[in-house]
């Protein structure tokens, strides 16, 4: 098989990938954790760093990543293994296995993600039904959602509900991966994309016309954009920014590798990269800093909402907005409506990113084993709902708490650490610029080049270093873990992450002892 003869899927417009490709950033990271990380960080303190993250890790790793995905595709690869293969060259042949994170975080993530969006589907029927109207306190709200959370747990919602949702949401994103690229990622990110912003824009509009509580909306936006100078030399302000920023693009998963696969040699990476960056960021800091955190200013005063983002990581998006709109002022109906609002907006934003999130294992079956895509679709679909099960019936034993750390957080370091390093120093920088301005639309700044090759993995290198030695460290010895009763439950979890690990490297052993003759080994990487 060549590069010339290969034939994939491809985008059928230029639109479709832009929004595709936000949908993929876009997600409950925008609208749920970014106000909860702002609001724990100091408001304003927090932008500072994250906006020096933003132009010297998101936007250099989010070219690259679009680079790299690109280059893979020509040879045929829409999954980071062949695509590590290809930039490695064929005597490297230790660099598909590296590449097994770019399936094994993505599949992990998928698991317990799709979950977590079955929830926000919950809560958008809820707040139609007004279940949830009449606890209008905190603590009320809270329970509602550890009601549904843990289906033994009836006081408010019955588990059988739970799983219903979770079942109807599960079987949506199946189906939309069943019709591929074009059929169904391309169609879901035209119509989703635009509906979640204009939900967005409505509640913004009416967040910001919110009478004054215990404080106006003008004190929250304060409280976002003033920084507190001083508490600028605190290292856990700067580390939570940068990680932020990962969740926010979605680099280090492997999903943008994916999705940029689908372009041709002379499709722009350079504007296209930097135009859904740039969606994500508008979506993030002007509509999910200017919604959740206001509101919850609005009624709960700046030290209200930074107490009960304290709380996690669902406390300020879900439970104090649930709170928010029972508290709008008018007739009740119309709180109802504002709620269906947020919460719909947010199933759109979970929903186009488990899409992605499925894709690369799905584009690696095809492409290295021959699958068609609805067995491909199927299959990862199987996988991925039996291990989402587990974490239905046990999320209260702390399961989805590993599976976020070890693949959705430390994990996303991980892989953009091995990343720069085979795209910057085994590939070449200068090769790898040159990839970057093949087909581009515009130039992209000198100064970008020194930060992929200097800045960038010494940012990565800190980032690993701090959080091994503070974080994951005591994490992998559970030091933190305040439930004994959880810490078989998070064994299991962790043997289970292990095990698809193991499984992903088998696959692309597999893969390569069925094809002597790949890609890779027809061609140079450089």
């Amino acid at each position: 098989m060549s590069a010339e003869n290969y034939s994939k899927e491809r985008w059928a417009t230029r639109i479709g990938l832009v929004l595709a490709m936000a949908g993929n950033a876009v997600g409950l990271g925008n609208f749920l954790r970014f106000p909860v990380q702002a609001a724990q960080n100091g408001g304003g303190t927090f932008m500072i760093p994250y906006f020096i993250s933003f132009l010297l890790l998101g936007i250099p790793l989010m070219w690259i990543e679009w680079g790299i995905g690109r280059y893979g595709g020509t040879f045929g690869h829409s999954s980071a293994p062949g695509m590590f293969q290809a930039l490695a060259g064929p005597r490297k042949k230790w660099a598909k296995y590296l590449g097994a994170l770019g399936l094994v975080i993505p599949m992990i993530v998928f698991t317990y993600y799709t979950y977590v969006v079955s929830w926000m589907l919950a809560m958008s029927f809820f707040s139609l039904t007004g279940s949830f109207f009449g606890l209008g306190e905190v603590d009320a709200m809270r329970s509602y959602l550890a009601s549904y959370q843990n289906i033994a747990d009836s006081s408010y919602i019955g588990g059988g509900v739970t799983i219903a949702f979770f079942l109807f949401t599960f079987c949506f994103i199946a189906w939309i991966l069943s019709r591929g690229v074009s059929g169904g990622i391309e169609k879901l990110a035209l119509y989703g994309m635009p509906i979640l912003f204009l939900f967005a824009f409505l509640l913004m509009a009416r967040v910001l016309t919110l009478p004054a509580a215990a404080a106006t909306p003008a004190e929250g936006l304060n409280f976002i954009w003033n920084p507190d100078w001083g508490a600028l030399g605190n290292a856990r302000v700067w580390l939570a920014a940068a990680g932020q920023m990962f969740f926010t693009l979605s680099v280090g998963m492997g999903t943008i590798h994916c999705y940029a696969s689908y372009l041709r040699k002379k499709d722009d990476v350079a504007l296209t990269g930097l135009s859904t960056a740039a969606t994500n960021e508008f979506a993030e800091v002007v509509l999910g800093g200017t919604i959740a955190i206001p509101a919850a200013v609005v009624f709960f005063g700046v030290a209200g909402a930074t107490a009960i983002a304290q709380g996690g990581s669902y406390d300020l998006g879900i439970v104090a907005m649930g709170v928010v709109f029972q508290k709008l002022p008018g007739p009740q109906i119309l709180g109802q409506l504002a709620a269906f609002l947020w919460f719909f907006l947010l199933f759109i934003a979970g929903a186009t990113s488990s899409v992605a999130q499925a894709s690369p294992t799905i584009a690696f079956l095809q492409d290295e084993f021959g699958w068609r895509r609805k067995r491909a679709a199927a299959t990862v679909a199987a996988i991925g709902f039996g291990l989402a099960i587990f974490h239905v019936l046990y999320f209260r034993m702390g399961v989805l708490d590993e599976w976020d750390y070890w693949a959705g957080t430390f994990g996303l370091v991980v892989f953009a650490a091995v990343e720069i390093v085979l795209f910057s120093y085994i590939f070449g920088i200068n090769a790898g610029w040159d990839q970057l301005h093949e087909g581009a639309d515009i130039r992209i700044p000198g100064i970008f080049k020194p930060i992929m090759k200097w800045v960038t993995p010494a940012f990565l290198a800190i980032l690993l270093g701090w959080w091994g030695v503070t974080e994951a460290w005591p994490a992998l010895l559970m030091e933190n873990v305040t439930d004994p009763a959880t810490v078989p439950y998070r064994w299991v979890s962790r043997l289970l992450m292990l095990g698809l690990t193991v499984a992903c490297l088998w696959m692309i052993h597999t893969a390569w002892k069925r094809q002597p003759q790949s890609p890779t080994d027809e061609g140079s990487s450089t």
